[in-house]
């Protein structure tokens, strides 16, 4: 994505620092720069901005301000870089267990925002694609598991071998156009509900 097709939003209380990020960002090639100044009613106005990448800056920021802002962070799922003047470790572990993409400790300078931003959309995109794999890799193991008790239940009831049973539930889904997985739960809840074929 080009620079200039960036949506930014940059919250920051200081209008003097917001406007050092935000001449940062322009002299980037960044043209789509919002500035927000109120952090009151923040999740809203990001859904209506709807930004590619997020800026927070907090000077100092207490507790409190640092746990909304990493609800917030796990909430919106989008790249955030955030700025802080100074922090503790368990402020530095609680932004990555937030999925703050890059957490910036003693350093606003006009020269870092652009490299600091590149790397928070980078760092969101892997951390993104980690997470997509894990789930689908999760998900073809949950649909291996029903398959494989959806074999098991035709075999016992049909007295197929297990290529047989594995045959025709391919072929049921091919005729009715839906996943495999699909047939399969579908026979797993059935055999379920009227009971194991043991059993009738």
């Amino acid at each position: 994505m080009a620079p200039s097709s960036l949506a930014i939003l940059v919250i920051d209380e200081n209008r003097i620092r917001a406007s050092i990020i935000e001449a940062g960002l322009r002299e980037a090639g960044h043209e789509r720069v919002t500035v927000i100044h109120d952090v009151a009613g923040i999740a809203r106005r990001i859904a209506d901005i709807a930004p590619d990448v997020i800026v927070i800056d907090l000077e100092n920021p207490n507790r409190d301000m640092l746990e909304n802002m990493f609800q917030l962070s796990r909430a919106v799922k989008r790249p955030i870089a955030m700025f802080v003047d100074r922090s503790d470790q368990a402020s530095i572990e609680a932004a990555v267990d937030a999925g703050v993409s890059a957490y910036v400790v003693d350093g606003l300078r006009q020269e870092r925002v652009k490299p600091i931003l590149d790397m928070a959309i980078s760092r969101f995109n892997a951390f993104s694609r980690m997470a997509r794999e894990l789930e689908e890799a999760r998900s073809e193991l949950e649909n291996r598991k029903v398959i494989d008790r959806a074999k098991g239940i035709l075999m016992k009831s049909r007295g197929l071998s297990e290529e047989a049973a594995y045959t025709l539930l391919r072929k049921t889904a091919m005729n009715q156009n839906r996943k495999i997985s699909d047939i399969a739960q579908s026979l797993v809840t059935a055999a379920g509900l009227l009971g194991s074929p043991e059993e009738q």
